[in-house]
């Protein structure tokens, strides 16, 4: 599903067999579009701030995160996520493969 909102930056760090590291950079109200997570994944924010999750058949929460709090979640999540912080945002994802 396409929207007007700017796509989030996705920086590839480190793609082995064991690991795929990305930095993710949002602008303000910039989103990562729909996907599929593949892998278990660690999250890694960059500072404070709140992301909007929209997940399949409508549902949306706000995920508050905070300057290194890292989050752990299992393959298969399948969601939209996008900066409702008001200012330039990013975190580190870390996917186990």
């Amino acid at each position: 599903m396409a929207t007007q909102r700017p796509q989030a930056v996705a920086a590839l760090q480190i793609d082995n067999e064991r690991v795929r590291v990305t930095e993710w950079s949002f602008a303000p109200g910039a989103e990562t579009g729909w996907h599929r997570h593949e892998f278990d994944y660690v999250v890694v924010p960059g500072a404070d701030g709140s992301l909007r999750i929209e997940g399949p058949g409508g549902a949306t929460s706000v995920s508050r995160l905070t300057r290194a709090g890292s989050y752990f979640r299992s393959a298969g999540v399948e969601h939209n996520v996008i900066n409702d912080t008001g200012t330039a945002f990013s975190f580190v994802e870390i996917e186990l493969k």
